[in-house]
């Protein structure tokens, strides 16, 4: 069996090590953060003895991690013996920027909350200098943006088997239940005709074929789909091209049965149709 792809993120507080942790996550590696640099060589094991399911794996090394940091080069090492192959990407930032970082979100330095932040600052520089020496890379962030940061290291590390399109989640609920709070787009089909107000309909869902048929031949279900998968085959490629991961998509009716229920099957369709992964769940379907 091959050994695991593994990347070590250290550095300097302030630096973008949480959000490079993200980024890693969303181009398909197997991500966790601040394991004490002692268990390293454990959980590098438990994961190689997954049969294949975890190739490529990211891992965030605090400094705060104080008892087990000063061995982490060696430790390293040991993994590297195993077969696996590691490297240690080192993030810092000139100390105005980090300075100035540290004001805007108003932490104190975690290593020295009660002093000035720069004083934090060179203490933790300090301390790190030998574990830079030894990082196979380093990315100093300070005129980074965070999406400029995204993009540098999904060019540098992305796998070729990490998957590359967008998840695309619908979701749909009753406005009279309320609505879901963690969608990023919300539709509203409630001037579509109402199957609740044919007495055959009433008692079935939208996933019932008379359903569909009574609501996807309405003239304006017809024109609202056209538009909305043009609206998407816009809009998809631009998420892609901000290397977004997944995108949670919200359809609203009345109550959540009928209407909501027909039109997200048909996208479901759709998407599927454009080689898209497509999950469809039904919040409010059996609540009457």
């Amino acid at each position: 069996m091959a050994g695991l792809n593994l990347v070590v993120i250290s550095g300097l507080s302030g630096s973008g090590k949480t959000h490079a942790l993200k980024c890693f996550e969303d181009v398909g590696y197997f991500c966790t953060d601040n394991l004490p640099p002692a268990l390293l060589p454990a959980f590098v094991e438990l994961c190689h003895q997954q049969g294949g399911e975890i190739k490529n794996v990211a891992l965030g090394i605090d400094v705060r991690e104080r008892v087990f940091f000063s061995d982490l080069v060696g430790i390293l090492d040991r993994v590297k013996v195993l077969g696996h192959a590691v490297e240690l990407v080192f993030f810092e930032a000139r100390e105005e920027v980090l300075v100035r970082r540290f004001s805007e979100s108003r932490r104190p330095h975690p290593l020295l909350p009660n002093l000035p932040v720069l004083e934090g600052v060179r203490f933790e520089k300090d301390r790190l200098a030998d574990l830079r020496r030894h990082a196979d890379r380093i990315i100093d962030t300070s005129d980074l943006t965070v999406h400029e940061l995204r993009e540098l290291l999904i060019r540098q590390f992305r796998r070729e088997d990490a998957p590359r399109r967008l998840t695309i989640s619908l979701v749909t609920f009753g406005y009279k239940f309320g609505v879901p709070y963690d969608i990023d787009l919300l539709f509203d089909v409630r001037f579509l005709r109402n199957p609740f107000f044919v007495p055959d309909l009433k008692p079935l869902t939208g996933e019932d074929p008379r359903v569909r048929t009574y609501v996807l031949t309405d003239p304006d279900a017809v024109a609202f789909i056209g538009q909305l998968e043009g609206f998407f085959k816009f809009l998809i490629p631009l998420f892609e091209r901000e290397r977004r991961s997944y995108v949670n998509v919200g359809i609203g009716c009345t109550g959540g049965r009928h209407r909501s229920v027909a039109i997200a099957g048909r996208l479901q369709e759709s998407f599927s149709a454009l080689g898209y992964q497509v999950t469809a769940a039904h919040r409010d379907l059996n609540r009457q």
